[in-house]
């Protein structure tokens, strides 16, 4: 079977006769940049803006020499991380024997505990992210920002994080020889400043949020002392947002080449949850699973929720917050896809939703007690979402449900720091026995 080219000016795939003009770059099957907004084509480059309509651009691609059968099995072939899916991403065919952290084919967990817990018969899953090089799914996006930051001529990698992502572009810019200058809000927990400080390269806090970071790198980039710098996040985030499809080709690859029926997923900047999204319908047009129906649901800390509230209010415009929340990670009062994830939770009849510090908490514990799985805030906030729509009946339990956990809980201790001993003991049995532990 041929697999399906879908020659809409919007969708993610391009015949051949569609490109613009002939790309300088070898970026596999990456065709051209296209507005999400307008359609409009330009070559590929370290652009991330509509010159037409200031809509964001993304990748459109070229699959139409692909065979399903033959694709299948040349993932199947591939190594056991992200590189597997080369064929369907913007990178070079060598991209394996290139210098990089290699992230992904993270474990997906059948939580069979957390689902007696939470009352889920259809299959609960957990999407186990914290298992990459840097432990946060940010190593999927980096990996590929990497390879765009390589055909372009960038010496300097450089992004703005709330701490996953600072980590992540040090550890590939070691591993690939570049130099690294991240920008970071002052206040971030500490051990996200130590793990992004000890690759050795340069880390810059910015007294503010995350949002003011954004807007000086945005500032840097237009000034002389920005030339020659890549920002993952900036001028390679159409390149770097494909990272997070691989999540979704994963999840149905080690399902059994089947497409999940509810996933839920954080939300910070929303882009995560939109490539996702892409990832599944490119999966179902490439024919290599069958299409049904699927829900995507979006999970928010209440203290940084803009696209949870717009969602319950009915409307298609997120308005900014100031963010106030543990869940760190996720806290970016003005996500750049706020407005696509509203699309995308509607399209697909899924919802966004948004549970508080204590709930966030709660529910890191409950998965660490039910699974083993220490997750960092953000993957309490989609536990917490998890049980808070089960509860509500938003979410069906008999259902197959895939929740995503994208870091290690090692890396906000703080959270949780009022875990600790059960109990202190003399080295005796009386002891033992008396503190009721026999």
């Amino acid at each position: 079977m041929a697999a399906q080219t879908v020659a809409s000016t919007t969708d993610s795939t391009v015949n051949t006769t569609d490109r613009t003009a002939d790309s300088p770059v070898d970026l596999g099957p990456a065709a051209a940049l296209s507005c999400r907004e307008c359609g409009h084509r330009v070559p590929l480059g370290p652009v991330f803006a509509c010159e037409k309509c200031f809509g964001p651009l993304e990748i459109a691609y070229d699959f139409s020499a692909y065979d399903t059968e033959e694709l299948r099995k040349r993932i199947e072939a591939g190594p056991s991380n992200i590189w597997r899916y080369a064929p369907l991403l913007p990178v070079p065919a060598d991209v394996a024997g290139k210098p990089n952290i290699n992230p992904g084919w993270t474990k997906l967990v059948k939580a069979d505990n957390l689902a007696r817990e939470l009352g889920v018969t259809g299959g609960l899953y957990v999407k186990d992210d914290s298992g990459n090089p840097t432990h946060s799914f940010k190593d999927r996006v980096v990996a590929q920002a990497i390879e765009a930051a390589r055909a372009f001529g960038f010496t300097t990698l450089s992004c703005s994080s709330t701490g996953n992502l600072a980590g992540a572009v040090g550890a590939a810019a070691a591993r690939a020889g570049f130099r690294s200058c991240v920008f970071i809000p002052h206040d971030l927990e500490q051990g996200k400043v130590v793990m992004a400080a000890i690759y050795g390269g340069e880390l810059v806090g910015i007294e503010g949020n995350y949002d003011d970071v954004n807007r000086f790198c945005s500032e840097l980039i237009g000034d002389p002392a920005g030339e020659g710098w890549g920002f993952v996040n900036v001028n390679l985030r159409p390149y770097y947002a494909e990272g997070s499809k691989t999540l979704a080709y994963e999840i149905c690859e080690q399902l059994g080449w089947q497409l999940p029926d509810q996933l839920v997923v954080p939300i910070a900047s929303g882009s995560q949850l939109t490539k996702i999204d892409k990832g599944l319908k490119e999966l179902i047009e490439l024919g290599l699973v069958e299409d049904k129906p699927y829900k995507i649901f979006g999970a928010q800390a209440e203290g940084c929720s803009p696209v949870s509230v717009a969602y319950k209010a009915g409307h298609d415009v997120v308005r900014p917050q100031k963010p106030n929340t543990i869940a760190k990670s996720l806290a970016i009062g003005n996500p750049a896809d706020g407005p696509y994830v509203l699309d995308i939770a509607r399209r697909t009849g899924g919802a966004v939703e948004d549970v508080n510090d204590e709930q966030i908490v709660d529910a890191i514990k409950l998965l660490a007690r039910t699974e083993g799985i220490f997750a960092e805030t953000a993957g309490g906030v989609t536990v917490g979402v998890t049980r808070k729509l089960i509860e509500s009946g938003v979410l069906d339990p008999t259902k197959t449900t895939v929740v995503l956990n994208t870091g290690d809980g090692l890396k906000t201790l703080d959270a949780v720091a009022d875990t600790g001993l059960t109990a202190t003991i003399r080295p005796n049995l009386d002891s033992f026995r008396e503190a009721g532990l026999a």
